[in-house]
């Protein structure tokens, strides 16, 4: 970050959105980096790593959905994905990728930005729900370091995986509500709906090797939210 200025790398080619939405963001206390290709995009990446990345996916050279997947391979920074395409299956597949949060153009300047801002908010400031190390069955998480074993292979979360996993073991045992999953690991002022919480989840599960028919670890209580596999009840 420069001068306490989020530093925002912002991929769009169409410039009746970034010449005015860029301008917005200075005055808004960001400080955009404007590219309009994937390749431009790697470029700038490499050269200066930003805070946030704000995503189109139609771009001249490629999808953005490469992006998105190249970025979360390595990085947890947050990634807000902009595009016309707004059937449910293209937010589930953003989401799938890696993005935090999918906006649908034309888009609410007003309204993508308090979403920046909510996201940095957690990417920043949330504390872990426990300390140290927790085991469950075969499954060690070790909050302090964000890494976390099934078996003695290391998983590979991303930030929301992790933050979700952390909040469900910190309560193992306990079914723990839907909104206050979103409030704890997204943001209380969540602008979307819960379905990015069910993506996630399905994500979690996969990389637990969790069936959803017979879990292990990660259960659905119907109507409710989910509740984690506590210690005490762990069965080889």
């Amino acid at each position: 970050m420069t001068s306490g200025r989020p530093l925002v790398l912002f991929v769009e080619d169409e410039p009746s959105i970034f010449e005015p939405f860029s301008a917005a963001l200075s005055r808004e206390g960001f400080e955009p980096v404007v590219v309009s290709t994937l390749a431009d995009a790697r470029a700038a990446w490499a050269s200066r790593p930003a805070d946030l990345v704000l995503l189109d996916l139609g771009l001249p050279d490629g999808d953005g959905r490469d992006l998105c997947r190249e970025l979360r391979a390595g990085s947890d920074v947050p990634i807000i994905v902009l595009t016309a395409r707004g059937t449910e299956l293209e937010r589930v597949l953003g989401l799938e990728l890696g993005a935090d949060d999918y906006v649908v153009k034309p888009f609410s300047g007003a309204e993508v930005i308090a979403r920046m801002r909510a996201v940095l908010r957690r990417a920043r400031a949330s504390e872990p729900a426990l300390s140290g190390v927790v085991e469950i069955g075969p499954l060690r998480v070790d909050v302090a370091s964000r890494r976390v074993w099934l078996s003695d292979e290391e998983l590979s979360l991303s930030r929301k995986e992790f933050d979700l996993l952390s909040e469900l073991v910190a309560h193992a045992g306990e079914v723990v509500k839907r909104e206050d999953l979103m409030s704890r690991v997204w943001d209380e002022n969540w602008f979307g709906s819960t379905k990015t919480l069910d993506v996630h989840v399905r994500w979690l599960r996969g990389k637990l090797g969790d069936d959803p028919a017979s879990p292990r670890f990660l259960h659905t209580v119907r109507g409710v939210g989910f509740r984690f596999t506590g210690a005490d009840e762990w069965e080889s």
